[in-house]
C-alpha cells in the first residue's frame, strides 16, 4: 500500500511547486525591486544649507562606523590624511584636525563632496548611508578638530 503513495506524494509535491510558476509570460509590467530603497529623513542640501539633524550618541557611532569602512583608509582613522593608500595613490589629503581646514567649507558643501565624489573620490552611495547619516558623518568629521589649536590654513 505504501508503495503507490510515495509516486503519488511526489506527483503533488512536484505540481504545488509548480503552480507559482504558471501563466507567468515573458514580462508583466514592470519588476517589483526586492527591496525599496529607504527614504531618507533629510533633504538634499541646496547651497550654503545648513545641517538640518542633530547628533545623538548613537547617531555618532553609526556615523563613526560609516567613516571607518569607506573613509578612513584615505582620510586617516582620526582625520590628518596621513595613510599609505593616499600616499600611494599620489594624493593630498586634507587635515581635518586642523580646524581651519574645514572653517571655509559650509555642511552642504560637505554633503554635495560625499554624495557625489570629487576628484578620485568615490561617491558614497545612498545605499550604503541615507542622507541622514551623511549629514551625521559631516558632524563627525568635524569633530577631529575639537579641542585641537587653529594651525594655518593648508595652500590651496
Amino acid at each position: 500500500m505504501l508503495k503507490w503513495f510515495l509516486p503519488f506524494f511526489a506527483v503533488i509535491l512536484v505540481s504545488a511547486a509548480a503552480v507559482p510558476l504558471m501563466g507567468r509570460g515573458e514580462q508583466q509590467g514592470s519588476p517589483t525591486p526586492a527591496m525599496a530603497p529607504a527614504q531618507n529623513a533629510a533633504p538634499v542640501p541646496q547651497a550654503g544649507a545648513k545641517n538640518p539633524v542633530k547628533p545623538t550618541a548613537e547617531s555618532q557611532a553609526k556615523a563613526k562606523g560609516i567613516y571607518q569602512i569607506d573613509c578612513a583608509m584615505c582620510h586617516g582613522d582620526n582625520g590628518n590624511g596621513q595613510t599609505e593608500l593616499a600616499k600611494s595613490m599620489g594624493l593630498t589629503m586634507d587635515d581635518w584636525t586642523n580646524p581651519a581646514t574645514l572653517a571655509g567649507k559650509t555642511d552642504s558643501e560637505l554633503f554635495n563632496t560625499i554624495r557625489n565624489g570629487k576628484d578620485k573620490m568615490p561617491p558614497e552611495e545612498a545605499g550604503r548611508a541615507n542622507d541622514t547619516q551623511v549629514w551625521n558623518l559631516i558632524i563627525y568629521i568635524r569633530s577631529f578638530s575639537k579641542g585641537q589649536p587653529q594651525a594655518p590654513a593648508p595652500a590651496q
